[in-house]
């Protein structure tokens, strides 16, 4: 592929797990497969709305645009990972994530997954639970979309996975200018990531199965006062891609705990913003040319940390405070995914020996992203925010020193440099993976 002025270029307890078993093609050699499929995520019934405090408890009054789950599964040499994209402000919670990790390695053999909020503020809120005080009694409609949103997320995964077809795939990657900025620093020059990244998947005959799309940027493009269900502009960027290339498209939200879009002039709205960003996935992945894998491989890495809270949620006052500022119902719900620390997730994963694909379960200010990406040296890195779980923003150290929303403990419980030690991890995986380190 030419470049252009767009800069393009193309290229549980901690375990590891190998692809060792191998799926043999007509030709003696292992396979690549992959397949996709969708779900509608929409309430059905008012339910409180996720992103904005100052919604405190006020019910959802609609829809802007439907909310989805899309779902790719990809099978390499008999090891199967599912990625998939939530039209939503979070991953599903970890009873949500386990229950939805059990069926599809029950239903489907998936054993490894990315499952992953975009982060639009006009989802539901999903931390609600059935108890008293919790939400029980108060927004059971809330409670009765949870089981319903779990089974249509495994309904796609599973779907995905009976569409699996022999496939070839590619990589590549864009600088865009205008899309993004950072809404946190007063430091220049300020971090801002700019990449915009694809993976293109094809069958054997050409046909276009799926795009994911990584790119970072809070989808907060819509005002807060708004109570309607929308995607932002992840859902408008999904269906121009989709409508033009025929592919199922995934939207994986990057480290955007600092990072805002510019729906400005000349793309003022979600619907213009999406519709701009899809116009330059569609031209960076029609560059792309799908090879068939020669070696498909897949190793996964996944662990939890515990790190001490910044906040003390025992403390009646500081409650007191977080009950005002949301509401009282939500609050306890924290108290509990808080109780034994802060428990985020990272998962690394290392696809066909060269693409690095690196989930966490937090905000992640832009500078950890960067600073991994140009680290780890591999053809391709992926980094999926709001990833198997939702554990708040994850400031650089700098950052907390300068203070600022997303910095300061108020929305970042978790302890000073927790972000780089999980960084660190991964990267340390990735070159264990690779062969580099014992």
């Amino acid at each position: 592929m030419t470049a252009t002025k767009r800069e393009v270029s193309i290229h549980s307890r901690s375990s590891a797990f190998i692809c060792g078993l191998i799926l043999l093609g007509s030709a003696g050699q292992a396979q690549f497969r992959a397949g996709a499929a969708r779900r509608e995520i929409t309430p059905t019934e008012p339910v409180p709305m996720w992103g904005y405090g100052d919604r405190h408890d006020a019910l959802s009054t609609g829809i802007l645009d439907p909310l989805h789950a899309d779902a790719l599964v990809l099978e390499c040499a008999g090891k199967k990972l599912a990625i998939v994209s939530l039209d939503l402000g979070r991953a599903p919670t970890e009873r949500s994530l386990q229950n939805i990790r059990k069926r599809i390695k029950e239903e489907a053999g998936i054993e490894f997954s990315f499952i992953a909020g975009s982060h639009t503020h006009h989802g539901p809120v999903l931390e609600l639970s059935d108890e008293p005080g919790k939400g029980k009694g108060k927004f059971d409609a809330a409670l009765r979309y949870y089981p319903v949103l779990e089974e249509n997320i495994v309904a796609a995964i599973v779907e995905a996975n009976s569409k699996l077809t022999a496939a070839r795939m590619a990589t590549g990657t864009v600088q865009l200018q205008g899309f993004n900025r950072n809404r946190q620093t007063r430091i220049e020059p300020k971090p801002v990531d700019r990449e915009l990244a694809v993976l293109r998947i094809d069958d054997k005959s050409g046909q276009s199965v799926a795009i994911v799309v990584n790119f970072t940027g809070h989808p907060t493009t819509i005002p807060s006062s708004v109570l309607k269900f929308s995607a932002d502009y992840v859902g408008a960027m999904k269906s121009e891609v989709t409508s033009r290339t025929g592919a199922a498209t995934l939207f994986m939200q990057g480290a955007a705990g600092d990072q805002s879009v510019l729906p400005d002039d000349p793309h003022k709205g979600y619907e213009a913003f999406g519709k701009a960003l899809g116009d330059e996935v569609v031209k960076l992945a029609s560059g792309l040319e799908p090879k068939d894998v020669a070696n498909p491989s897949l190793e996964v890495k996944e662990d939890r940390f515990r790190f001490s809270s910044r906040i003390d949620l025992s403390n009646p006052m500081v409650l007191a405070a977080y009950q005002k500022a949301f509401f009282p119902e939500l609050i306890p719900n924290f108290v509990d995914e808080y109780a034994d620390g802060v428990r985020p997730r990272l998962t690394v994963a290392l696809l066909n020996g060269d693409v690095a694909v690196v989930g966490v379960s937090g905000e992640f200010f832009a500078n950890h992203a960067l600073r991994l990406k140009a680290r780890a040296r591999v053809k391709q890195l992926f980094f999926f925010g709001y990833s198997n779980g939702y554990h708040q923003y994850f400031p650089t150290i700098e950052a907390v020193a300068e203070g600022g929303y997303g910095a300061d403990q108020g929305v970042s419980p978790v302890a000073v440099g927790a972000g780089e030690q999980i960084m660190n991890t991964a990267l340390i995986w990735i070159y264990q993976m690779l062969g580099k380190i014992k």
